[in-house]
């Protein structure tokens, strides 16, 4: 056990609908109930069934802040993830595949071949192919030490009390496949996974946006379904209801956009979810709520596109999108969380600004954050939060006019059924009673003074944004400064580190509001760096260009990475490398290609 790793990955892999998810899903809780961290990334194709699928699992001493590299741990569902993966092995990697339906290659190399005959083992139990994934999953449990009470307790979980039946047959096969571990392998001692005993909860940044929106008081959510965001329309549907939310599926995004801004609109704190080409279609709708001034909440996570591009693959390429959804100008926030805690926060926070200012506001995920498969400290999520719901008056006296000018841009809000809050709500520029300017006659001075008195709701958002439209890591005079967005940070985070164990000085500015840009407050930092680095999800450095339309300060390097797959910390960390050469190259391009798949044409 001297100089043991404190920290194990394991991959599995097979085709969809092989129980892969569920697999991860059960080996992420037992990690979380031995009070270790646990990050878990699925990389899966378009199709429900087939399709080679690959889910990274990263465990260790709480927080683990990437799913990790190369594989000490491989279950291999299939032949081809077996062939395909030994590649990716540590030193003393372990495969564990099903004897039956998966031959060893001829050399393998260092990697320890664990093959278990999963029909022998469950020769008195009804044929289910999907249980192989349990056998090896129990094997996996006896290499890594896992304590049985733990682990059996996870996948009762799993089932949960309605599917006993399911449950008692996966633990019988778990455990078949422990004890054939415990006979015919030896332990994996050069990894010694030890948590703090405190156990903590497992959850997705789709599931942290649910969570916060409930918490924030949000009582309709209208969807339809899109990945990466449906995630969010399937955890409220069962629940919801429980907190006084009403989750409605409807029949296209133009419904789910107008739906919600209508419940914002009569009073009811609303939001809406979905991926770049839903978003696209909601555009519309989203510049509405600007004019007539309603609040609503967009969740926006992102895909590879354009069109329907990558549809179960991850880019941070929509942030113009966002900026510049529906035509013309018009209030708005733009909050783009960090991890799925900061999601949780993030939503409320979209909630609150919204209603203060009347407004939309969007909140821009992607895959790799709705998705992955964190273990977070329960107590980071606070469920008594302030709810500011702004301006509403419950009494008028006197006229009414809805869009009265103000020194905020905020104007008197009523709720429908207000005695003598009636009014006109239209999407044409109106006047301060809601009349239009537009039809008979147009009145230049009044656009002008309805448009300076909308926009002036910024500077109050501005202010309300202030201290926590970035994150900063690391010390101020280091040697090279990264700059992100978004889901990004925990994998920035995690290469600065290994830059500064590799003696290089290092820190990071990671943004989560991204509108109204901080451009007072992060200029400074920018110009104090010795040399800045932008590392993005995307093929165009779009936050290198926002910074440079809003700050003036050009960025000399980047990261890209495009190919649909995040970012992981040994490739990151060696490009952050060459950038610190005399010779960096302006722009360096990072592909997964270890995860090529030929094109099987059917």
């Amino acid at each position: 056990m001297m100089n043991a790793q404190s920290e194990a990955t394991v991959w599995i892999g097979g085709e969809a609908g092989e129980g892969i998810a569920s697999a991860g899903d059960v080996w992420i809780k037992t990690l979380a109930r031995m009070g270790l961290g646990a990050f878990a990334h699925n990389s899966y194709q378009s199709v429900i069934r087939g399709g080679e699928v690959l889910l990274q699992l990263r465990a260790g001493p709480y927080p683990v802040l990437s799913q990790g590299g190369d594989w000490d741990f491989l279950i291999a569902l299939n032949q081809s993830i077996l062939d395909l993966n030994l590649r990716s092995a540590l030193p003393k990697g372990r495969a564990l595949f099903n004897a039956d339906a998966v031959k060893p290659p001829a050399s393998s190399g260092d990697v320890i071949l664990c093959g278990i005959p999963v029909g022998e083992l469950t020769a008195d139990l009804p044929k289910n192919p999907v249980m192989q994934n349990t056998v090896l999953l129990g094997a996996l449990a006896f290499l890594q030490k896992v304590p049985w009470d733990l682990f059996e307790g996870s996948i009762r979980a799993q089932f949960g009390k309605r599917k006993a039946e399911l449950s008692d047959q996966n633990v019988t096969v778990a455990r078949r496949g422990w004890e054939y571990a415990q006979k015919n392998f030896v332990p994996a001692d050069h990894i010694a996974l030890s948590g703090d005993g405190k156990r903590r909860m497992v959850i997705t940044g789709n599931q942290a946006v649910a969570l916060g929106a409930l918490a924030g008081g949000c009582k309709f959510y209208s969807a339809y379904p899109m990945t990466p965001a449906s995630s969010i329309m399937h955890w409220l549907a069962p629940r919801g209801h429980r907190y006084g939310l009403l989750m409605k599926q409807a029949e296209d995004e133009l419904a789910a956009i107008n739906m919600a801004i209508g419940a914002g609109y009569a009073g009811v704190r609303a939001m809406v979810g979905t991926s770049g080409g839903g978003f696209a279609l909601m555009t519309e709708a989203i510049g509405m709520a600007g004019m007539i001034e309603a609040p609503v909440v967009a969740v926006l996570s992102q895909r590879g596109g354009p069109s329907t591009g990558l549809p179960t693959k991850t880019e941070q390429g929509d942030l113009f999108q966002a900026l510049g959804a529906s035509q013309g100008e018009y209030p708005k926030a733009i909050l783009a969380p960090l991890d799925p805690v900061d999601a949780y926060y993030s939503t409320i926070e979209a909630h609150n600004l919204a209603e203060k200012y009347q407004m939309p506001v969007i909140v821009i995920l992607d895959l790799y954050l709705s998705e992955r498969n964190v273990v977070v400290d329960p107590d980071s999520l606070n469920p008594h939060v302030p709810i500011e719901r702004g301006e509403v008056v419950r009494a008028v006296e006197g006229e009414y006019l809805r869009y009265r000018d103000t020194p905020s841009g905020v104007s008197p809000r009523t709720l429908p059924g207000t005695p003598g809050g009636m009014h006109i709500a239209v999407s044409d520029e109106h006047n301060e009673k809601g009349v239009l300017v537009t039809d008979w006659y147009t009145n230049p001075t009044m656009r002008t003074k309805m448009m300076e008195k909308r926009m002036r709701k910024m500077e109050g958002a501005r202010r309300d944004t202030a201290g926590r439209e970035f994150i900063c890591e690391g010390p101020v005079d280091a040697d090279i400064t990264l700059v992100g967005w978004g889901s990004t940070f925990q994998i920035l985070e995690e290469a600065r580190r290994g830059l500064e164990a590799g003696g290089h000085s290092a820190n990071l500015v990671q943004f989560r509001t991204l509108w109204p840009f901080p451009a007072q407050s992060a200029l400074p930092l920018l110009h104090s760096a010795k040399r800045v680095v932008c590392v993005e999800n995307n093929y165009g450095g779009l936050l290198a260009r926002l910074i440079r339309q809003e700050t003036g300060f050009t960025i000399p390097y980047a990261i890209h990475k495009f190919d649909g797959e995040p970012f992981s910390a040994g490739p990151l960390t060696r490009a952050l490398e060459n950038c610190l050469r005399d010779d960096a190259p302006a722009v360096q391009t990072l592909v997964s290609a270890e995860l090529d798949l030929p094109v099987i044409l059917k």
